[in-house]
């Protein structure tokens, strides 16, 4: 999906499981991004595409586990404007697409108080991820 809406910052779900500790990804599906601005800066999504992303995923009966986004153009990192419009309950996974292509992601799990998000573990499958 990168390369398809890039320089577009896109967004998504990932759906899978938690045993609390570990999250496992197991379907990630596209969020339209409606940002009025610029969207090669930002994303935006609206709380109800949250709200039936869950239910989506209970249907398949997984959990909605994170949030993904992309930077186009630049490095994977959780801005302040991704702190202060996150959920703390959800991972956010942020990948890096350069020049169209994807570069590197890392996960972030903001706190409670949304005033910091740690760095989380990321392990990618080893596939063709320029897609």
């Amino acid at each position: 999906m990168p390369r398809r809406c890039f320089p577009t910052s896109v967004a998504g779900q990932c759906l899978g499981s938690s045993d609390g500790e570990t999250k496992l990804v197991t379907l990630a599906l596209p969020l339209e991004n409606v940002h009025a601005g610029p969207q090669a800066t930002r994303y935006e999504l609206r709380p109800e595409d949250l709200l039936q992303a869950e239910k989506a995923a209970r249907a398949r009966g997984l959990d909605l586990v994170g949030i993904f986004h992309s930077h186009p153009d630049h490095d994977a990192y959780f801005s302040e404007t991704d702190l202060k419009n996150s959920c703390p309950w959800y991972s956010f996974v942020v990948m890096s697409v350069k020049a169209g292509r994807y570069n590197h992601a890392k996960s972030f799990l903001p706190n409670m108080e949304q005033t910091e998000a740690p760095e989380e573990a990321l392990e990618l499958p080893a596939t063709d991820r320029s897609a």
